[in-house]
Parts: C-alpha cells; structure tokens; sequence
C-alpha cells in the first residue's frame, strides 16, 4: 500500500468524531481534491475491492462509504493500541530460547528479526520473550529445520523475586519507545492552523498529516504495546495516543469551522 492511500485511510478514520464509523461523506470535498486529485474515485474503488471499505448494498447509488474493521486497523497501522493494552494477560511468559551455530549465522539472524518483528522482548541475544500465547510462533518455527537441542519454546512464571514489569522493562527498550513518542508528541504541536482555504495551505496541511502518521508509525515499530499491567511507569505511549486522538480530532474540527466541507 502506498503513502498516499496509508495517508487517506488514516485522514478518513479521524473524520469521525467518534471513531466508530468514519465515512467518506465526512471528509471535506475540497480538501479531498486538492490532496488526492482526479484519481480520488479510482482510489475508493479500489478500496472497496480490498474490503477496506463499504458502503450500504441494499441502498441504490449509496455514497456513504466506511472504513471497515479491516480498514479501520490498517488506518492505526495494523494494530490497535487501545485493544491490545486492555488485553489481558494471564501471568505467564513464552520464552523462545535456540542456540543456533555461528555456521548457520543467517539462520540465527532470520530467526531474530523473525522474533523482532513480531514484538519480541529480548532479554539475551538468545533469550526472548512474549506475554502472548505462541499458537503462530509453534506452527512457524517447529516446521523449520532447527532441532529441539537448538530451540525449544517454553512457558514460565517468574520465582525468583523480580517483578514482571521489571522483566518487560529488561526485555524491550522503552527509553527508545519513550524518545519516539516524544518525536512524535512535538509533530502533533506543529499541526498547521490556518490557511486552509488555499492551495499551499491544503498541501501544508497534507504534508503535516504525512509526517504525523509517520512519526507515529515509527514510535509503533519499537512498541510492543504490552498489556497495561506490563507497562513501565513513565511509558509515553499512551499520553501519546490521547493526545494524537485529540488533535486530529481537532484537526477534523478546524476543517469544518473553517468551511472547507
């Protein structure tokens, strides 16, 4: 998916106050043609394929298009932080510990970013962790050629004093956490407020929209959005959150009063 699209379908998702049903018809006919020019219809079809998008089937001509749950969770960038610190956690950690030989160096890198991509702590170059339960990670990994003596997976519950959020705190590194959502916190203040109605406005805006779901994707990649009992004191992300809702919120508020719709 392009920058473009990824840009639309977070646009389209805080053009709903409530965040519930977001709908092409809310989005400012002026700001959509400056911002996505003649290709926009194109674009919504094509979404509509993807099952990104809906709209009524049983209403002739119905242009009232929403972003589905497939949609809605591609606009937040393939998760959604609220659901996944609500979640629960049931106390035990899954540990997946290998010793690769260093002649099978790229396998033991394959394996890393394998486990780094999906949100693993790492507590050892070895040793990594999930609150999850590891259905896919079995499947995955026990079909590959690494041998039990190599890799085994586990579940485990701490006994030796250390709390669990001092666990999480070893294994994922929330001052780099904390340092993006600060980046990300400083591109939320910088939201244009003024100017809408012309063509360098519309596009000051567009660009500051680019840039915000930007910064926030990058905080994402290093999150692993922990359930809440998890998380370390002085977490940013969901300070960062709340604020990132309020202000394209407001955003989409500014639109409107200023009579771009």
């Amino acid at each position: 998916m392009n920058a473009k699209t990824r840009d639309f379908l977070n646009f389209l998702l805080w053009s709903s106050e409530a965040l519930l049903h977001p709908s092409f018809q809310n989005l400012s006919g002026a700001y959509e043609e400056r911002a996505y020019g003649n290709g926009l219809r194109q674009q919504i079809f094509r979404l509509e394929r993807q099952g990104l998008l809906e709209r009524d089937a049983s209403v002739p001509n119905d242009r009232l298009y929403r972003l589905t749950a497939a949609g809605r969770l591609q606009a937040l960038g393939g998760r959604d932080p609220e659901e996944r610190w609500a979640r629960g956690w049931d106390g035990q950690w899954r540990i997946v510990l290998f010793d690769v030989p260093s002649s099978q160096n790229a396998q033991r890198e394959r394996l890393r970013r394998y486990l780094r991509e999906r949100n693993f702590g790492c507590l050892q170059n070895s040793v990594w962790i999930s609150p999850d339960p590891l259905a896919e990670q079995r499947e995955t990994l026990a079909g590959g050629k690494v041998s039990v003596k190599s890799l085994v997976m586990l579940e485990s519950r701490t006994i030796g004093g250390e709390s669990d959020a001092e666990i999480a705190a070893a294994a994922w590194d929330f001052d780099e956490v904390n340092r993006r959502y600060a980046r990300h916190l400083k591109v939320l203040d910088e939201r244009p407020l003024s100017g809408l109605r012309t063509e360098s406005g519309t596009k000051a805006f567009h660009r500051w929209v680019a840039t915000e779901r930007e910064a926030w994707q990058d905080a994402m990649t290093r999150d692993p959005l922990l359930p809440k009992r998890l998380l370390p004191a002085d977490y940013a992300g969901q300070r960062s959150w709340r604020r990132r809702v309020e202000v394209l919120q407001q955003a989409v508020r500014h639109l409107r009063v200023a009579g771009v719709e």
